[in-house]
């Protein structure tokens, strides 16, 4: 039996408008019968014509928002959360469609939960033996201790899309810095900043046991690869693979599974590293990686001989089978 799909997009968080970008290009590769929701900032749920409408527009409506959404759950044999940020990638989505008993694609509550979380899956990556980037966790109205030196990066906890973060050159500059990333979130991640870093990031498909993608390479001449970089055409450059001799092609890869089946994940993932003099660390893991134009997530399987469509029927797939 062919399942019907319902694709939620936007969301209560800052990154909604990449959200509708990714829902775009999951609605136009999706292999099964798919309708739409998205969800305003202010949790307003819109449907049907009025969503779609939306998604044209880049950003929801606001307006009063009845919940629990006036959907029959019962019509959809599996649910595409795509809410990249809080309120989607962290587990209160999941949360709610376990509530509801209906399979959807992606990491569970936990998984997404823990991934989301910049501090707390550092812990349990570094526990299991993975190379992480020095950091220190701050909450806010904590006096700022940083046990190394400047230049570092200064990030919300639970963020994407690069939103909140600056780059310190100096301690005169922490407390502006930890000023914007508190917008977002009540803790902020210090790390410490790597000299001359090539970015590599890895795609893995399947539950727990996932299949790894080639490694891909991200080049741009900002200072960082920030929100503007990210979703703007033409800012950066994905070579996909990346030019990298066997070994350390191999090692990105082993340690990409490695962390997806220590932090509980399934469906999907990128797994993001940074490769400095030769060493490899692994930087963040994003369980909802963005499905846009410009997004490495597709393009990394589709150079490893799997297609959009294929992707999205496999992710389907893996849910029903979760």
């Amino acid at each position: 039996m062919v399942p019907r799909v319902l694709l939620i997009a936007g969301g209560r968080s800052p990154e909604h408008e990449v959200s509708l970008l990714s829902a775009r290009g999951v609605l136009e590769h999706m292999p099964f019968p798919t309708e739409l929701a998205v969800i305003a900032k202010d949790g307003r749920w819109l449907l049907g014509e009025e969503a779609h409408r939306a998604l044209e527009a880049g950003l929801a409506p606001t307006g009063p928002h009845p919940f629990p959404p006036p959907l029959d759950w019962d019509r959809y044999g599996v649910v595409f959360p795509l809410l990249h940020g809080p309120f989607g990638e962290d587990g209160t989505i999941q949360g709610f469609l376990e509530l509801l008993g209906k399979p959807y694609v992606g990491a569970g509550v936990v998984a997404s939960a823990l991934s989301m979380d910049k501090d707390l899956s550092k812990r349990v990556l570094q526990q299991a033996g993975l190379p992480v980037v020095p950091w220190v966790a701050l909450y806010q109205g904590e006096t700022p201790l940083i046990p190394f030196d400047p230049p570092y990066f200064v990030k919300p906890a639970n963020a994407g899309s690069s939103i909140g973060i600056r780059r310190v050159e100096g301690s005169g500059e922490l407390g502006e810095a930890l000023a914007e990333a508190f917008r977002y979130d009540r803790k902020a991640v210090v790390e410490k900043a790597l000299g001359g870093v090539r970015e590599l990031e890895v795609g893995v498909l399947g539950n727990v046991f996932g299949q790894a993608s080639p490694v891909g390479e991200v080049r741009y001449q900002a200072s960082f690869y920030d929100y503007e970089t990210k979703y703007t055409p033409g800012r950066a450059e994905l070579l996909i693979p990346a030019s990298l001799d066997p070994g350390t092609a191999e090692t990105v890869q082993e340690l990409a599974l490695k962390a997806y089946r220590v932090l509980g994940i399934r469906g999907m993932a990128r797994v993001d590293f940074f490769l400095c003099e030769g060493e490899v660390y692994l930087n963040e893991v994003n369980t909802i990686p963005g499905f846009t134009p410009t997004s490495m997530y597709p393009r990394l399987f589709q150079a490893g001989g799997v297609g959009y469509p294929e992707l999205l029927r496999r992710l389907v797939e893996l849910a029903l089978e979760a």
